[in-house]
């Protein structure tokens, strides 16, 4: 593992993002919380605990499946992608750095929502420590999913169109903002192959904003595994 490409491209891809483009930070903050306004209203504030929770995994979800156009552009664009194939740094480096550069992205958006958390007491020590886990899983699989597919097309101009659906699929479709009680057994089982699906069940469970789904967890793991895995073999490392 090449750590200081990691780290070098987690700092300028990540920091210096922040620092030279703080617009992109507030689009993709835009939607989690224009939702959460929504549902604040239209709930009278009954289910705001839902949508900070909710919100938190929408927004790390949205950034990690965004990784889909940087990589496609990285790739088919600026040729970047070409320069690391013959040097020392693999295809699960640059996967990794990717990753690692979208989690630090997501770092002042993480920071407002556990704000929003705190004010309105949803964080114990238990729940915390269960949330950076499932933050860790759901990057690394969003992120993966972002491989698989910015290596599947030809034309860059067919990435924006696909990652906007599926960022809406994924946001809005599970239930992230809303507890998951309110969705049918059968379709919660078929909309859990979104990542942010699992993670919204569990998220709720540990908050105890809803019943635990234990059953969840194993399902996010398989994902992340699963996901990671497919994107590895199917990442677009060498153009034939």
């Amino acid at each position: 593992m090449n750590i200081r490409f990691i780290l070098a491209m987690a700092w300028y891809y990540g920091v210096k993002t922040i620092i030279r483009g703080p617009s992109y930070l507030i689009a993709s903050l835009a939607t989690p919380l224009t939702l959460l306004f929504l549902v604040f209203v239209l709930s009278h504030g009954t289910l705001i605990r839902f949508a900070i929770v909710g919100g938190l995994i929408a927004f790390v979800g949205s950034v990690g499946l965004s990784g889909a156009g940087d990589s496609a552009f990285f790739r088919l664009q600026l040729r970047i992608q070409d320069l690391y194939v013959p040097s020392n740094v693999s295809a699960f480096d640059y996967m990794a750095a990717f990753t690692m550069s979208y989690l630090v992205f997501s770092v002042p958006g993480i920071a407002l929502y556990v704000y929003l958390g705190y004010i309105y007491n949803l964080f114990t020590v238990y729940d915390t420590i269960m949330m950076v886990f499932v933050m860790l899983l759901l990057i690394i699989s969003t992120t993966s999913i972002s491989f698989i597919i910015s290596g599947s097309i030809k034309h860059l101009r067919n990435i924006w169109g696909i990652t906007g659906i599926l960022t809406i699929l994924t946001s809005i479709l599970p239930p992230t903002f809303y507890p998951y009680s309110y969705v049918p057994r059968i379709f919660l089982y078929i909309i859990a192959l979104s990542p942010t699906t699992p993670a919204a069940v569990i998220a709720q469970g540990a908050f105890g904003l809803s019943p635990e789904l234990n059953i969840m967890l194993y399902v996010l793991i398989i994902e992340t595994v699963v996901y990671a895995i497919l994107a590895r073999v199917l990442v677009r490392w060498r153009e034939t």
